[in-house]
């Protein structure tokens, strides 16, 4: 028995570890829209803030996907293709409507800007993800973050601070995308919603912990 050859150990594998997301403050999260240098990015990264979006289907949002009307934003191009509706909020509209107005392009809302700046108006294809990430990595370094940030933080502070300001968590999983509500669960370990209430009741129910009260 002990010359053959085992294969159990072989199925053995060590639990990955999960860890939780990076969140921004709100404060943080201002300080870098307001700190990006060029009205691409500013706008791009706006966008995926106030509307949760991930970092591909910003890139890919269309003209047509802005519902001005019912200021909503459709999206279509997520994860596993499934369709959805986000809230646009009026400020963000009025910055892709002002970013819009400098290249006009009739089909991207982010179109791919090319040397110069000058292919915007008639881009085939949106911008490429690597400038984003480049100029949301010069912010960073420019407002000395010491936080690991990447351009989906902006999408977990998003769901965050709903969260923190009282938004149905069915709502957000709508608004995120998520098919199971335990991927959208994660955020209630971010957030300190009731942390300071139940901080109180603890510290007033373990007053006398210690004590000999015979």
């Amino acid at each position: 028995m002990l010359e053959r050859k085992w294969h159990t150990p072989d199925l053995i594998h060590a639990k990955r570890e999960q860890r939780l997301p990076v969140v921004l403050s709100l404060n943080e999260v201002w300080d870098i829209l307001n700190t990006v240098g060029t009205p691409q990015n500013k706008a791009y990264l706006t966008c995926v803030y106030t509307c949760g979006l991930r970092l591909h289907e910003a890139l890919h949002l269309q003209v047509a996907d802005i519902d001005s009307q019912r200021m909503r934003i459709h999206v279509h191009r997520g994860k596993g293709a499934k369709d959805r509706y986000v809230p646009l909020p009026q400020k963000t509209l009025a910055v892709l409507r002002s970013y819009w107005a400098l290249h006009r392009n009739p089909k991207w809302v982010f179109p791919r800007l090319g040397h110069g700046g000058k292919e915007g108006p008639t881009a085939k294809e949106p911008m490429n993800y690597t400038s984003v990430q480049g100029a949301l990595g010069r912010t960073l370094k420019q407002l000395k973050f010491k936080k690991r940030v990447s351009v989906h933080t902006l999408r977990h502070s998003y769901a965050t601070h709903l969260l923190e300001a009282g938004v149905n968590i069915r709502r957000i999983q709508q608004y995120l995308g998520h098919r199971s509500l335990s991927s959208t669960m994660v955020y209630l370990h971010l957030t300190t919603q009731g942390h300071q209430r139940a901080y109180g009741i603890i510290d007033e129910l373990m007053k006398g912990a210690g004590h000999d009260n015979h």
